[in-house]
């Protein structure tokens, strides 16, 4: 039996970006049964801050870190300058992120989406 999903994330803005189509599709697919209204995904530091220059409502982000070998940094500090909460999304294990982002959420890929929509619920 199938556990129904609960609307945590109902009516809220996510932007996610994320270089793998297959992790990029069942991450939307994962926030949008939560009721999430899902922008992206974008692939690139460039498509997503693309994203972010066109959007402007965002409640909250799921970035990956490693976008075909460019990291992700630069749209985390964008989306850090619009104080809009991000949850990193990788395969990195936590030392390997730079102190400046020591605050941010980071969830370990396969990613655990009910982990996921309980940080984005939170802000």
């Amino acid at each position: 039996m199938v556990e129904p999903q609960p609307d945590t994330l109902n009516g809220r803005r996510l932007l996610i970006v994320e270089d793998e189509y297959m992790i990029a599709a069942d991450l939307a697919h994962a926030l949008k049964d939560r009721g999430a209204n899902v922008n992206g995904p974008a692939a690139s530091t460039e498509e997503a801050l693309e994203l972010l220059e066109t959007e402007h409502h965002i409640d909250g982000a799921v970035l990956d870190i490693n976008l075909g070998g460019e990291r992700s940094y630069q749209v985390a500090d964008a989306l850090r300058a619009r104080a809009v909460p991000f949850v990193f999304a990788t395969g990195y294990d936590s030392w390997n992120i730079p102190d400046t982002y020591a605050s941010v959420p980071c969830l370990e890929k396969p990613v655990n989406t009910r982990a996921l929509a309980r940080l984005l619920s939170r802000n």
